[in-house]
């Protein structure tokens, strides 16, 4: 491969649709990366004003509920990017609902599902690769293409890539992502397009990945991206991952209440144990930033940028950064993943987080039942467990909780063990996420079971005949019927922020340090 040269650029883009909360910290990082070399580079957040041209003009509706929606939906916009909206839930309730009420009518439009967080085709699905290249083809045909062609056409024009990088971070962005990749290659057909992204790297570690989009797409990255290129762009320094750049992104247009600043100490998980995980079924590498220089980055991010809030995006915040930043104040709130680690079980270190801006831990806690944890290779211990969510509830840090749901080795009995669980420690448990377990298509696992691959050529998953019996209809079923018709499990689900998630439930709870 020829190096090219430093007056080459290349322009990342982020396609819609992903939850417009806080800017793409995968193509900050990489244009950060790159420019640190010295290499050129722009950056374009397409997904934000797609999502935002939704609401610009009012749709034609009949009921009461829609011309509500209609008529309040710039004055909503408005009061997701103001804090007193989030002191009264029933209010952002509401707020949310209409607007996610005015995206449904404008997908209506054009026959598709639009929401704050999710897009779908009927007539295309994307873990079809013939879907997608279809999506490619029929680039004018997509909902959002009145809104993305002129901003890209722009763009293209003033920076004058060589290169795009397009950056797949969900599913969701998958089938406009690829009718951007199709107006290129149609308007533009002298531009590389490089796709990559969490996305991307999951369908290439699939054993059977034969790349059906080599007409499409001049290179397909796995990872996280930074030194390959490098390379392509002729450097020989190793880059590991780089520093972060926000400078080109609209930071206040995000539906927050003031800026939000995601970064990422490192890429992979430094557990790399956990059954199933797509992490460990793709194999992924662990890499960190040294604590001391991660503390250096997020104050000079804070001081250039001055957000409301950090959000820590690693898999799950090591040990190591966590007691650093116990020991260091940022003055500023954060939140993120963490482990439940031993330190956390020391009322007087979840006071030190507290007292250093943490708000809210996401803990994956799976399972109550400690057979399941111990076949799942969580390295949990429900004592401990127990202990730490009492002292993060003392300590005034939110807990938000993920739970799953049907893995091979659950049955119904220990289901209900993970529902006393939630029971015994409802008040410490400030929010839930429930999922239903997935068997990962690359997962070493999948070939001891009996499955069989479902979807597409892409799928993520591959349905399997769960060894106990507790299959996903009979999972769903309890969940439904019993889990979530418990009393004390609906007062944790009434603080749900809804399709926003875990991007909007630190701002439910105190923002002081």
């Amino acid at each position: 491969m020829q190096s090219m040269t430093p007056a080459k650029k290349i322009l990342f883009i982020n396609p819609p649709v992903a939850t417009p909360s806080e800017p793409p910290a995968g193509i900050a990082r990489l244009a950060g990366s790159l420019r640190e070399h010295g290499r050129a580079c722009g950056v374009l957040d397409l997904n934000l004003p797609c999502l935002l041209a939704q609401f610009e003009h009012e749709i034609e509706a009949d009921d009461r509920w829609s011309k509500r929606a209609n008529k309040d939906r710039q004055r909503n916009i408005t009061q997701l990017r103001v804090p007193e909206l989030y002191r009264s839930f029933d209010r952002y309730q509401r707020v949310v609902s209409d607007l996610g009420r005015v995206l449904n009518l404008a997908g209506r439009k054009s026959g598709c599902k639009i929401t704050l967080a999710n897009y779908e085709d009927p007539t295309k699905t994307p873990l079809r690769s013939a879907d997608l290249l279809a999506s490619a083809e029929q680039f004018e045909t997509n909902h959002f293409h009145a809104r993305f062609s002129p901003l890209l056409e722009e763009a293209l024009v003033t920076h004058q890539p060589e290169y795009v990088g397009l950056s797949f971070s969900y599913l969701s962005q998958a089938l406009t992502g690829f009718a951007v990749a199709g107006f290129i290659r149609h308007h533009f057909p002298e531009i590389k397009i490089v796709a990559g992204g969490g996305l991307i790297t999951t369908w290439m570690s699939n054993p059977a990945w034969t790349n059906p989009f080599q007409g499409l797409f001049d290179l397909c990255l796995a990872g996280y991206g930074e030194d390959q290129l490098l390379e392509l762009f002729g450097s020989e320094s190793r880059s590991g991952l780089g520093r972060l750049s926000y400078n080109d992104f609209s930071l206040a247009d995000y539906l927050t209440p003031g800026v939000v600043l995601p970064y990422a100490a490192s890429y992979g998980c430094y557990w790399q144990k956990c059954q199933f995980c797509p992490d460990f079924a793709e194999g992924s590498c662990y890499e960190a930033i040294p604590a001391k220089k991660v503390i250096i980055e997020i104050d000079q991010l804070i001081q250039t940028h001055k957000p409301v809030l950090v959000h820590l995006l690693d898999n799950a915040i090591s040990p190591a950064l966590l007691r650093h930043l116990a020991d260091y104040r940022l003055g500023m709130p954060w939140y993120g993943f963490a482990r439940f680690e031993k330190d956390l079980e020391d009322f007087d270190y979840c006071i030190a987080l507290r007292r250093s801006g943490c708000v809210m831990l996401k803990l994956g806690l799976e399972s109550g039942s400690a057979r399941v944890l111990e076949q799942l290779d969580k390295g949990i211990d429900l004592e401990g467990a127990s202990r730490i969510l009492n002292n993060l509830q003392r300590a005034g840090i939110g807990a938000y909780v993920y739970l799953l749901f049907g893995t091979p080795a659950e049955t119904e009995s220990e289901a209900l063990l993970t529902l006393e669980f939630v029971r015994t420690h409802w008040q410490a448990i400030t929010f839930l996420n429930l999922a239903i377990f997935n068997m990962p298509v690359c997962s070493p696992e999948a070939a001891d079971l009996d499955n069989r691959f479902s979807d597409g050529d892409l799928s993520l998953y591959c349905d399997f005949v769960h060894p106990r019996g507790w299959g996903r209809k009979a999972v769903r079923g309890f969940l439904q019927k019993r889990f979530r018709k418990d009393p004390l499990v609906q007062n944790i689900e009434r603080r749900s922020p809804g399709v926003f998630g875990s991007n909007h439930a630190p701002f439910f709870l105190s923002m002081t340090t």
